[in-house]
């Protein structure tokens, strides 16, 4: 039986992180007909990511990284995406699909399009999102099975450009294990603000108030933490820098749901101060059938763990 070809035969992927070392990994294990290269602006990650062999050649620079590829792939910090894609523009080839993983699309493609003008008009920018990801980052944290079972949100700027880009990228999420999905790039905005964004942001603000607490000692609130907050900080220890970009990038929606919440919490305080045990009973058996939900779709692990286990470095 013949093998068929990867959807892609050069995946260069610049940012050497978790999701662009898991990429290069995945693409090794279930794409090894494809090749791969990569830079990240850190040299010490450039050394690190050679020492793992996150991808098959790491460059020196990013323009040299993307010669030749048929598709690139960005994986850092939404605002460091337009100086990452203008430093790239003179290795492109003018065919080469563009593409992304961060968790703001508006954004993140209104930056690839001003900095590749010509891939923008030929349609040949696609920006993904997989959803998925560790509180860990850096070279050492990837692992190839990241995207098992994970979603992969895909926001085309319409559905008519390069049909056969659209459908090979599609291919390609699959092949290293996403489940794919297509979005507009501002209901995906809007959708992650609430199960991502506004999360991680509670997540930060509940270990901040925490930490600033004068009746309680720091060295308490590590020792009888709950798993409740553990979870939080497990949350809270994201990447700074992406996360600070990621709420700025995708402010509007953010701000939205944080009004949202911000009314569902008053409405909470509300009944816990007059003694409303019907209504406080009544919220939380909706919000656990939810998560009952997210378990059933696979999206998360029942097992008192989580089904988490530690990703070592190879």
């Amino acid at each position: 039986m013949t093998t068929p070809p990867p959807p892609f035969r050069h995946i260069a992927i610049i940012g050497l992180g978790l999701l662009g070392g898991s990429i290069g990994l995945a693409v090794a294990e279930y794409l090894p007909q494809a090749t791969t290269s990569g830079y990240d602006l850190d040299p010490a990650t450039r050394q690190r990511a050679a020492e793992r062999g996150l991808v098959g050649k790491v460059s020196d620079s990013g323009a040299e990284a993307v010669a030749g590829a048929d598709l690139v792939i960005f994986c850092v910090p939404p605002g460091a995406m337009a100086a990452a894609a203008a430093a790239v523009a003179p290795g492109l080839s003018a065919d080469a699909l563009i593409s992304d993983v961060g968790s703001c699309k508006v954004s993140v493609a209104r930056a690839l399009a001003e900095a590749l003008p010509d891939h923008d008009r030929r349609g040949l920018i696609i920006p993904a999102h997989p959803v998925a990801g560790t509180e860990h980052s850096g070279p050492d944290a990837g692992f190839p099975s990241l995207f098992q079972h994970r979603w992969c949100i895909i926001t085309p700027r319409n559905l008519t450009d390069e049909v056969d880009k659209l459908n090979a990228l599609v291919r390609f999420w699959e092949a290293i294990g996403a489940n794919v999905e297509l979005m507009e790039p501002a209901h995906h905005d809007l959708v992650l603000a609430v199960t991502s964004h506004l999360p991680h942001l509670i997540a930060y603000t509940i270990v901040g108030t925490a930490s600033d607490l004068e009746e309680v000692t720091q060295s308490e609130v590590i020792k009888y933490s709950a798993g409740g907050f553990r979870d939080f900080t497990r949350i809270a220890a994201s990447d700074p820098t992406m996360w600070r970009d990621v709420f700025l990038s995708n402010k509007d929606a953010v701000l939205e749901m944080l009004q949202r919440f911000t009314e569902d919490l008053t409405s909470l305080q509300r009944a816990i101060r007059v003694g409303d045990g019907d209504a406080l009973f009544d919220h939380f058996t909706r919000t656990r059938a939810i998560r009952r939900s997210i378990i059933a779709e696979g999206q998360d692990d029942a097992r008192p763990d989580f089904g988490r286990s530690d990703h070592k470095a190879g």
